[in-house]
């Protein structure tokens, strides 16, 4: 960042914009706790057209009475998001220090061991800033032009507060395109050069920070493993869109007989074996590569049965115009893995999907498990874990689900 941008993020640069909501929107949304406002309900006159990407603003109500400090990206449907309630808040390495700290307090009272979410977003007073940490090492996606534009800060902050010895920017997925940001990932400080062991549930898993999915590896399914893991002792276990073998290695820390891992990539099944044999569980895990769907059939077709499935799909429905197709396509994946539990055995689904809310895709599984032929009971109802705080106003702060039926035959 220039002189010049770090004299526009600070109140004691020139004085802010201000950005005014239009007479019909809802600022008491706002003043309740929403942290973002819409293109459609901002006064989007030239000036404010003009603004670049990142810009702090003074937001203002329909009468000009100031009602926060925003930062502004006018190519964003989201074209403000609510940094602090003040106006004239200060926003700079110290401000962000004190929200890590912040959040870093609530994760070490969770957690004995420095691996989890340390950052998620709104939820964390950090607007579009995800950081997930492995040890003495964390990854930063910076997912808002605000974010992008104070990286150093915010990875300055970051060592501050934790500690952490090396940083990695990923620059990669979905949120950053509606940001209007290049797609990117920069070794911010220190050295990673090798999969880092992360310990939970009792199993081992290798994140791949460098070249792996998102941040290397998905601490939100942490609960719903744990679950998962206590259904597994003496199982046979199948674990579709399995990535580094999440569900699959837990369930092996909790005894299971064994577990097969279904996923379409290589180096994530890689990683999965690398995690069964640092566990000390290689001669119980195996791997099957493939489009997950293909696999269910093929496993169908050759009489396979297994005690445990669960399923861990990508998001299928990532935003409204996709839900309906998406909600088609959790009701396949239950239709396909139900005939694959054994009676009495115990089925597991999940959905990542913001625009799916929890009735539609439950009921979309269980038709899709009605389809399959089998009768159902709902066990258990499964969320993200308390490292993935939900911001009560944001419901897309709530994403995932985790659906568990014990299966007649």
């Amino acid at each position: 960042m220039t002189e010049a941008d770090r004299t526009d993020q600070s109140a004691d640069g020139p004085a802010r914009p201000p950005v005014r909501l239009r007479p019909k929107a809802e600022a008491r949304a706002i003043r309740h706790g929403f942290p973002w406002v819409y293109a459609d309900e901002l006064v989007t006159d030239r000036r404010t057209q003009g603004l670049r990407p990142g810009t702090l603003a003074r937001l203002e109500d329909s009468e000009r009475r100031p009602l926060a400090l925003v930062t502004v990206n006018p190519g964003s449907k989201i074209i403000a998001r609510v940094l602090d309630r003040d106006p004239e808040a200060v926003i700079d390495r110290a401000w962000i220090a004190a929200r890590i700290a912040r959040a870093l307090a609530l994760r070490a009272r969770l957690y004995a061991e420095p691996f989890y979410r340390l950052v998620h977003a709104e939820a964390d007073g950090l607007p579009g800033v995800i950081i997930d940490r492995f040890g003495d090492a964390a990854v930063i996606q910076p997912n808002a032009a605000w974010a992008e534009a104070m990286i150093d800060d915010l990875a300055g902050a970051l060592a501050d507060v934790t500690g952490v010895t090396a940083i990695l920017k990923n620059g990669s997925g979905r949120a950053r395109g509606l940001e209007g940001l290049p797609e990117e990932t920069v070794l911010l400080s220190g050295r990673i050069e090798a999969p880092i062991p992360v310990p939970m549930n009792g199993a081992t898993y290798m994140a791949d920070l460098m070249g792996g999915q998102k941040t290397g590896l998905f601490y939100d399914q942490r609960p719903n493993q744990a679950f998962a893991k206590a259904l597994a002792k003496g199982a046979r276990v199948l674990d579709v869109f399995s990535h580094v073998g999440g569900f699959a290695l837990a369930a092996l820390a909790g005894g299971a007989a064994s577990a097969l891992a279904v996923d379409a990539s290589a180096p994530a099944l890689a990683l999965a074996g690398a995690g069964a044999k640092a566990m000390g569980v290689a001669d119980r895990f195996d791997t099957r590569q493939g489009d997950a769907f293909a696999v269910m059939e093929a496993l169908a077709s050759e009489g396979a049965e297994f005690d445990l499935v669960v399923c861990d799909p990508p998001a299928f429905a990532p935003a409204k115009p996709a839900l309906d197709a998406g909600l088609r396509a959790y009701e396949r994946v239950a239709r396909l893995a139900a005939p694959l539990v054994a009676p009495g055995g115990y089925l597991g689904l999940c959905s990542c999907s913001h625009a799916a809310d929890l009735t539609s895709f439950r009921n979309a599984s269980a038709r899709g498990i009605g389809r399959g032929g089998r009768r159902s009971q709902l066990l258990y109802t499964g969320t993200a874990g308390p490292d993935h705080p939900m911001l009560p106003q944001l419901a897309e702060t709530g994403y995932l689900k985790a659906l568990f039926f014990r299966l007649d035959g």
